[in-house]
């Protein structure tokens, strides 16, 4: 019997426009056996929680390149969380060594970096959704 397909919602939140990485992890996502909601550039908090709701995804993926991950990663987790949605939240991208521990202790699941490798973000994910259930 096959585990269940992971269902992951990736979204840029706010006015970051670099959508290349997240494009590439959507692939990698895919690539792994997941099935990718790709919200695309410039998202509210409330749209990513609407896609989790509507999808009944089993987490969320932010790419964040444009400092602003210390402010909208612990938002999203927070807006997750206020819509009774216990799913994690992984973020990508730009993220000074020195903010990662703040950002765990603020409830993102996972963060990566830009060189983490195809099989770390899918096993990442998974690890991540895994430890919610």
């Amino acid at each position: 019997m096959s585990e269940p397909q992971l269902r992951v919602v990736l979204a840029k939140l706010g006015f970051d426009g670099h959508d290349r990485g997240i494009k590439i992890v959507a692939r990698i996502l895919r690539d792994a056996g997941m099935e990718v909601i790709y919200l695309g550039l410039r998202q509210s908090y409330l749209n990513v929680v609407n896609a989790v709701e509507q999808e009944d995804a089993d987490a969320v993926g932010l790419s964040m390149h444009n400092a602003s991950h210390m402010t909208l990663a612990p938002k999203m987790v927070e807006a997750l969380a206020a819509a009774g949605l216990d799913v994690p939240v992984i973020v990508g991208g730009i993220v000074p060594d020195e903010d990662v521990t703040e950002l765990l202790e603020k409830g993102v699941a996972v963060v990566l970096g830009p060189g983490a490798s195809a099989e770390q973000v899918a096993i990442s994910v998974r690890d991540a959704v895994a430890a919610k259930a």
